[in-house]
């Protein structure tokens, strides 16, 4: 018998998994229906399935209808990819309904939130999977075999540097995610990726965190400061914004203006704001240490205006020292093929043992976005698994301690304190 999803919001996130059951995963599941808030957005969702994936139309319901699209349609998974300050919402009530549900990363986006998930999977016994897919990318998994077979011997301390660049980087200044409310700001919404790699490859968890950060690229007032004189509130109808690099422009591609320009008329949603406006509540700079379980140390920057996109990640070891660099080629969200995502430009795993000469591994080939990760996470949730050593397969308890790293980072920066994790929540 096939398995039954339905999906919840259809925003830019929501076709990686659509498309998937609707275009590979058909023989063994069934998209039943989709749930969002705005009607518009609604039913292009419906016309890609249809004209993109040749499968039939399937049922829509307003957000206010989600009990009653569970009732009616009787799905065994809810697929949750809206925005992140409302994933806790939909988790949360699926597995009342007797659901499963599979979660857009972060799961959610503060410690009181993570406490009702964690505490309604236990009460309702529901599954409850977060999508991790930089665990599935070739390079990301060598790391985790390497430091489980020991080459390094054990890993007493990481360094970690992110990169975002002035394309993809910008992006999350444009948007939603621009008001920390909705996102937990970069620490939480961008790295969770990160702070779950940590996790998933040194196999502990976090046990301490402090951290600092701050606006210091993007906003206006900092544009102010280095001498912008030109300002506007968003990129459409505006004669300043055809001279900004940083400017998205939603009539010059067709998907983002079906799925953003002509949804406007339904929520008010613009999602080409100006990146150096007012209103921005997320930091762009942000260092992190990190003390772990296994008491391993990690030292994380992120910065989100740099010339290129990706990491530079070393690990030393009680037998050496490791290193990873990845360059990745830049994109606008939902603005290219899906392959676009975190595709890979360059990468170079090196390994430095003790009184031995360095040498480069071999990292495997993969098509696909996020390294080649993607196909696999996706065959991980639809298709038939296989057997595996490394258990990529994140589970509600991984989604949790990849989000309090960066929560606990958020309460660090108010409060100038280092931040015990188990303060947070309870397990």
């Amino acid at each position: 018998m096939k398995k039954k999803y339905a999906l919840v919001g259809t925003g830019g996130r929501a076709e990686f998994f659509y498309g998937a059951l609707a275009e590979g995963y058909r023989d063994r599941t069934e998209l039943v229906a989709f749930c969002d808030i705005n009607a518009v957005r609604l039913s292009y969702a419906n016309r890609l399935l249809k004209e993109k994936y040749a499968h039939p139309e399937i049922a829509i319901y307003g957000a206010e209808e989600f009990d009653t699209m569970i009732e009616k349609e009787k799905p065994d998974t809810i697929i949750v990819t809206t925005m992140d300050r409302t994933h806790h919402k939909y988790i949360i009530r699926a597995m009342e309904l007797g659901c499963d549900v599979i979660s857009e990363k972060p799961m959610t986006v503060d410690e009181d939130k993570c406490q009702d998930i964690l505490d309604t999977v236990s009460r309702t016994g529901r599954s409850l999977r977060v999508t991790f897919n930089y665990r599935y990318a070739p390079h990301n998994t060598k790391v985790r075999e390497l430091i489980m077979d020991g080459v390094i011997g054990d890993v007493h301390s990481v360094h970690f540097e992110w990169l975002l660049s002035t394309e993809h980087g910008a992006d999350y200044f444009r948007r939603w995610h621009r008001d920390k409310r909705n996102s937990g700001g970069l620490l939480v919404h961008k790295s969770t990726h990160h702070f779950d790699l940590v996790n998933f490859w040194l196999g502990t968890r976090p046990q301490s965190v402090f951290a600092m950060g701050g606006l210091m690229y993007y906003g206006r007032e900092n544009a102010e400061r280095r001498g912008v004189t030109q300002f506007y509130q968003r990129a459409l109808g505006s004669e300043v914004a055809k001279n900004d690099p940083f400017a998205l422009h939603l009539d010059s591609n067709d998907h983002l203006k079906a799925l953003y320009l002509d949804a406007e008329i339904a929520d008010g949603y613009q999602r080409d704001q100006s990146v150096f406006g007012d209103g921005i509540s997320i930091e762009d700079t942000l260092g992190v240490i990190v003390r772990y379980e296994n008491q391993a140390i990690l030292t994380y920057s992120l910065n989100a205006y740099q010339p290129w996109e990706g990491f530079n990640v070393v690990f030393n070891g009680s037998k050496g020292r490791m290193e990873l660099k990845v360059v990745e080629r830049s994109y606008i969200n939902s603005a290219g093929e899906k392959e676009d995502e975190g595709a890979l430009s360059h990468k170079q795993l090196t390994v430095q043992p003790m009184f031995q000469k360095a040498y480069e591994v071999e990292i495997e080939e993969r098509s696909g976005g996020h390294g080649g990760g993607d196909p696999i996470l996706l065959n991980d949730l639809f298709g038939e698994p296989a057997p595996d050593r490394l258990n990529r397969a994140a589970s509600h308890v991984d989604g949790a301690i990849s989000i309090l790293t960066g929560i606990a980072g958020n309460v660090s920066m108010r409060t100038g304190r280092q931040i015990e994790i188990g303060s947070l929540v309870r397990f």
